[in-house]
């Protein structure tokens, strides 16, 4: 009897189950005809959750794979880590370039893509284009 009053007492309602569907679309950058500063700071949040998929998901399941002998066929997939480390974790990444041109009183987007490409041109993260 004293179990089925503290039972009765701390237990919560039966909830009913809703179903639901959820999507979320943030592969793959946004390339409007004209993007700002905040498009670029959407952008490169969607790329770190995409990316922590392809570590979690892709990477680290295939070397689990690997140490414990599993037979498994390869899965390509698309790794931007060298992208996303350019953009905002190397010194002198996109964001920190950006900040450090934004202080000059004549800084201009000429002279932060030639540091960008100075600093970056050796990988595959930069392309310079004639203009």
């Amino acid at each position: 009897m004293i179990v089925s009053k503290i039972n009765s007492i701390i237990s919560q309602p039966k909830l009913q189950s809703k179903g639901s569907i959820g999507v979320l679309d943030i592969f793959g950058f946004e390339n409007f005809d004209v993007n700002s500063f905040e498009q670029l700071c959407i952008n490169y949040a969607n790329e770190n959750l995409q990316q922590f998929f392809v570590q979690h998901i892709f990477k680290l399941e295939q070397e689990y794979y690997t140490k414990e002998g599993i037979n498994w066929s390869n899965i390509p997939f698309i790794d931007n880590q060298d992208i996303l480390d350019m953009i905002g974790l190397k010194p002198l990444n996109l964001f920190s370039l950006i900040d450090e041109e934004s202080k000059f009183p004549k800084g201009t987007d000429f002279s932060m893509l030639s540091k960008l490409h100075n600093q970056h041109n050796k990988k595959n993260t930069v392309s310079k284009t004639k203009i």
